[in-house]
């Protein structure tokens, strides 16, 4: 059975519901090892110091920024845990849009949110009003140290966690050199137009998701289960269990009495202000405790990749 990714709430206004964050997707890929052909045994890949070739211990790996070609800015693990989201058990919800109104180029990445114990009145609440008034929820959620912008939306019984993707992670379709004018600019007929609009509307049917397959995955993995028989297996890698997670409980709430109080505040939070707050606060106090301590740490990536690669086949 599928474990939570993690357990929390789901917030807007004064409201919380308990929730599990569940995977709305199935991974079907075939992953493949890289083996050594000569006896078939997997390849270990190594963390290599560029310029000695000798392999560098996970306790000695420290994590830098290239600002520029071959310079490097050394952040340390406290850089990291300032900058970090602080909540990371509540999806809360700051907004609410058209749910027509987003770009289909924001969606990233499915989620379902499933009740915790007792969650039930709450999340059928919350779902059935944002199907009744065709709106969605716009937030933001902690995934493990990330920060990701959110949509919360209903779709039958459940209620979807849409990842949403930040518009400077987006292309501009302008940056592009695309055709424009109108289709007589490219002498296209009223004649052709009118064809293709007869062929388009030939073609059309209703979105069956369920008759599409992906059939190269399907023939690769036939002819892998077919060469399994005739040859055996040649290695055995063990993979760690996913993160487990338990279900929230909770009392019963009085709805109405947070809705109301919810209401006369008008409590949201803004969709900007808050976070970069937050964000600016701590980015302030962390620069000051450690401009007086630290200095920026450059260094420079070695152009002698190959020679190192070289001095390991000899070893």
């Amino acid at each position: 059975m599928a474990r939570p990714i993690w357990t929390g709430n789901l917030s807007f206004g004064l409201l919380n519901i308990p929730v599990s964050l569940m995977s709305g997707e199935r991974k079907v890929d075939l992953h493949f090892r890289m083996l050594d052909s000569r006896d078939r045994k997997p390849i270990r890949f190594e963390r290599v110091n560029a310029e000695t070739g000798e392999e560098v211990p996970w306790k000695e790996i420290i994590k830098a920024y290239e600002y520029d070609k071959g310079n490097y800015v050394v952040v340390d693990q406290e850089d990291i845990k300032a900058a970090a989201p602080q909540s990371h058990e509540t999806v809360e919800v700051e907004t609410f849009v058209d749910i027509d109104s987003i770009d289909p180029r924001y969606f990233e990445k499915p989620y379902v949110l499933v009740p915790g114990k007792k969650a039930e009145k709450g999340y059928v609440l919350f779902r059935d009003t944002l199907a009744s008034a065709r709106k969605v929820g716009i937030g933001r959620v902690v995934i493990r140290t990330r920060e990701y912008l959110c949509a919360v939306m209903p779709l039958d019984d459940a209620l979807l966690m849409m990842l949403l993707r930040y518009p400077q992670e987006l292309v501009d379709p302008q940056d592009y050199k695309l055709p424009t004018g109108t289709a007589s600019s490219y002498r296209i007929s009223p004649k052709e137009l009118e064809m293709a609009e007869q062929l388009v509307n030939s073609m059309a049917g209703k979105w069956q998701p369920e008759e599409y397959h992906d059939e190269f995955r399907e023939r690769l993995q036939a002819l892998i289960q077919k060469r399994i028989k005739t040859k055996g297996a040649t290695a055995t890698v063990e993979d760690d269990d996913a993160d487990s997670g338990e279900e929230v409980a909770t009392n019963v709430v009085d709805f109405m009495s947070l809705l109301e109080k919810s209401l006369a505040s008008n409590k949201r939070t803004p969709a900007k202000k808050s976070a970069t707050k937050k964000a600016a606060g701590r980015s302030t106090s962390t620069s000051k405790s450690k401009k007086a301590s630290k200095a920026t740490k450059t260094t420079k990536a070695s152009k002698s990749t190959r020679k190192a690669a070289s001095k390991r086949k000899a070893g």
